[in-house]
C-alpha cells in the first residue's frame, strides 16, 4: 500500500504523536508499504529525510514549542500525483488533519484518523483558554471523527469516551507499541555514572514533554517530599519543553538539587539508558490517551506508578507491574512511591518481571499488523488521475463541496459549544 500519514506535529518535535507516527511509519516500510509523512517544518530536523514532505509553518506558535503548518500547499498536490496513495491517515482534526479531508474527498480515498489526543486539556496553547473553547475543539475532533473512514483509538478508554461524546464511525483500539527487544538492553549504570548518581540510590524517574498538561508540578511536589523522607533517593527527570526552567527552579527553591538530575532532551537508544537507570518510573499526567512512555518503561523492565486516567488504567494493575494511584493527592501519590521503596527484594523483581510482560502486550510489530489489517478492507482500486477539463471539474466541484462541510463543521461545533453543557 501507499499510505500518506499527516500530523501537525513529527520529529524532532518531542511528543507521543510524533513518535507514533514515525515509529508506525518505520514498521510499515520495514513490511514493504510505502509511507509518505507530510508535517510542519521545525528547526533542526534532520537533513535526511527522504521519506518526508515538509510544510511551510509558524515556528514556535503562540510561545510554545509546536510549529503551525500552513494547510494549502501547492507542493502537497505534486508530491502526492507523484506518490500516488491508497489510504490518507489523518493524525489530528486541524491544520494538516483538514488538508487529509480535502485530499480523501477530492481524490475518493480512504480517510482513518487516528484520535490520539484529548484537545481540551492543551487549548492553554492557544489564546482565550475558557470552558467554551474546550467544548468547541471536542465538538470539532467528533464530528471530523464523524467524516472519516474508520476512527483508530490507542486505548480502549479512549473508545469508550469517543462512543459516549457521539462518534459514529467505526472505532478499533490500536495502541502505538514499543519494542520490547530494543528497550530491554538499556545501560542504566553508565548513565548513572555520567550523570554522577550513585549506583546504590533509589532512583525515582519521569522522561516526557514538559508541558502545563502533564501536571508535572504535582509530579514534583510529590517527588520532593520523598526526597525530603528519604535523603538516599535522587529523582532524574528527563526531556525537555515549556516548563523546564520553572522545575529546575522548583529544585532548587527546595533545596533538592544536587539530587535532581535533569539532562535534557532525550532522543533515539539515549532513551533505553534513562529508562534502566530507573528503580520506577513516575506518570501524573490525566490527559493522556495512552501514555506510550508506560510501555516503554516496562520494556525496560521498571515498575509503574500513576494517576488513574485514560490509557493508565488500560495498562497498569494494581500491585503486579505497579501501583495506580485513585487519588489525586499528593498524600496518596508519595504512599505509592513509598510503597514501593519498601517492598522486599524478591517482591521488586516480580513487579519487574510483569512489567516486561505487559510490554510484550503492547510491541510494535503486532500493533502496525493490527493498523494494516484494518486499512485493507478500505483500500480500492483508483482510476489514474488526469488532467482533462471533465476530470478538472470534477475534482474542483468535490473541493468545493468538502470546503463548505468543513467550514458548517466549524460553525455546527462553535453553536454546540455555546449553547451546551460540556461533555465529560
Amino acid at each position: 500500500m501507499n499510505i500518506v500519514m499527516l500530523t501537525n506535529t513529527y520529529l524532532p518535535h518531542v511528543g507521543g504523536v510524533a513518535h507514533s507516527v514515525a515509529a508506525f511509519s518505520e514498521e510499515y516500510r520495514k513490511r514493504g508499504h510505502k509511507v509518505l509523512v507530510v508535517a510542519p517544518e521545525f528547526p533542526q530536523k534532520s537533513d535526511d529525510e527522504e521519506h518526508i514532505l515538509r510544510i511551510h509553518s509558524i515556528q514556535n506558535f503562540n510561545g510554545t514549542d509546536f510549529s503551525m503548518a500552513l494547510p494549502f500547499s501547492g507542493v502537497l498536490n505534486d508530491a502526492l500525483d507523484k506518490f500516488r496513495p491508497d489510504i490518507i491517515h489523518a493524525h489530528h482534526p486541524f491544520l494538516l488533519g483538514l488538508s487529509a479531508l480535502r485530499i480523501s474527498r477530492e481524490r475518493e480515498l480512504p480517510l482513518v484518523f487516528t484520535h490520539h489526543t484529548l484537545y481540551e486539556h492543551y487549548t492553554h496553547n492557544l489564546m482565550g483558554d475558557s470552558p467554551v473553547l474546550k467544548r468547541f475543539v471536542m465538538e470539532v475532533a467528533t464530528r471530523y471523527a464523524n467524516k472519516a473512514n474508520l476512527v483508530l483509538a490507542p486505548s480502549m478508554s479512549i473508545v469508550r469516551l469517543l462512543r459516549e461524546r457521539g462518534v459514529q464511525t467505526p472505532i478499533a483500539e490500536v495502541p502505538t507499541g514499543v519494542d520490547p527487544e530494543q528497550y530491554a538492553h538499556g545501560n542504566g549504570a553508565k548513565l548513572r555514572k555520567q550523570l554522577k548518581i550513585p549506583a546504590s540510590a533509589f532512583l525515582l524517574g519521569h522522561l516526557g514533554r514538559f508541558g502545563k498538561e502533564k501536571n508535572l508540578i504535582f509530579l514534583c511536589q510529590a517527588v520532593a517530599t520523598f526526597l525530603q523522607e528519604y535523603p538516599s533517593a535522587h529523582f532524574l527527570l528527563a526531556g525537555s519543553g515549556p516548563l523546564e526552567d520553572q522545575l529546575r527552579q522548583f529544585f532548587i527553591d527546595k533545596k533538592l538539587s544536587q539530587r535532581v538530575h535533569m539532562p535534557g532532551k532525550v532522543i533515539g537508544d539515549a532513551r533505553r539508558d534513562v529508562y534502566s537507570a530507573m528503580d520506577v518510573f513516575l506518570f501524573s499526567s490525566t490527559t493522556e490517551t495512552q501514555g506510550l512512555v508506560l510501555s516503554e518503561a516496562m520494556a525496560s523492565g521498571v515498575p509503574v506508578v500513576a494517576l488513574e486516567a485514560n490509557g493508565t488504567r488500560d495498562m497498569l494493575r494494581q500491585g503486579i507491574n505497579g501501583c495506580l494511584v485513585t487519588r489525586e493527592t499528593l498524600n496518596d501519590f508519595v504512599a505509592a512511591i513509598r510503597w514501593f521503596h519498601n517492598l522486599p527484594s524478591d517482591r521488586r523483581q516480580q513487579l519487574i518481571k510483569e512489567a516486561r510482560s505487559t510490554a510484550q502486550d503492547f510491541s510494535m510489530q503486532s500493533c502496525a499488523q493490527r493498523a494494516l489489517d484494518l486499512y485493507q478492507p478500505l483500500v480500492h482500486y483508483n482510476w489514474p488521475l488526469d488532467n482533462s477539463i471533465y476530470a478538472r471539474c470534477v475534482r474542483t466541484g468535490k473541493l468545493i463541496t468538502i470546503q463548505w462541510e468543513i467550514f458548517e463543521g466549524f460553525t455546527e461545533a462553535a453553536g454546540a459549544a455555546l449553547n451546551q453543557p460540556p461533555k465529560r
